[in-house]
């Protein structure tokens, strides 16, 4: 297994540079003919959020767009799969920011009675206290 970093999905799913777009293709293609998953940690869903709304001025129905094509892609294999998941469904319904969704959902995971915020965006949202 191989992890993946966030540069490598920009331009696979971006195709902003194309040079760098095939080599991430092949990378995928390679990763699949050979059986080997690609690891995809949280940090790098919540640059990948963070680069597709300020660099690509994407809105947010497109970017989870994009994530759920990568969750559904075999070649990929997720550092806290469902806490992604999870942070993603929030993140289509509610207001606020996915590494946000993904911090709530990593805590309850741990066990944790809620997660306390001063972020407007979440107030209200289940599984926060706004302070």
């Amino acid at each position: 297994m191989r992890a993946i970093d966030t540069n490598v999905l920009i331009r696979f799913f971006m195709d902003d540079d194309t040079g760098q777009a095939e080599v991430a293709r092949r990378l995928l293609e390679t990763s699949q003919d050979q059986q080997e998953p690609l690891l995809i940690v949280p940090h790098v869903f919540c640059e990948l959020v963070w680069v597709l709304q300020a660099s690509f001025r994407l809105a947010r129905t497109e970017v989870a767009d994009i994530l759920q094509k990568i969750l559904v892609r075999e070649v990929f294999v997720f550092e806290r799969e469902q806490a992604i998941k999870g942070a993603l469904r929030r993140y289509r319904q509610g207001r606020a920011d996915f590494p946000d969704y993904l911090i709530g959902e990593i805590a309850a995971a741990s066990g944790c009675r809620d997660t306390v915020t001063f972020d407007k965006a979440l107030k209200g949202s289940p599984g926060f206290t706004f302070l």
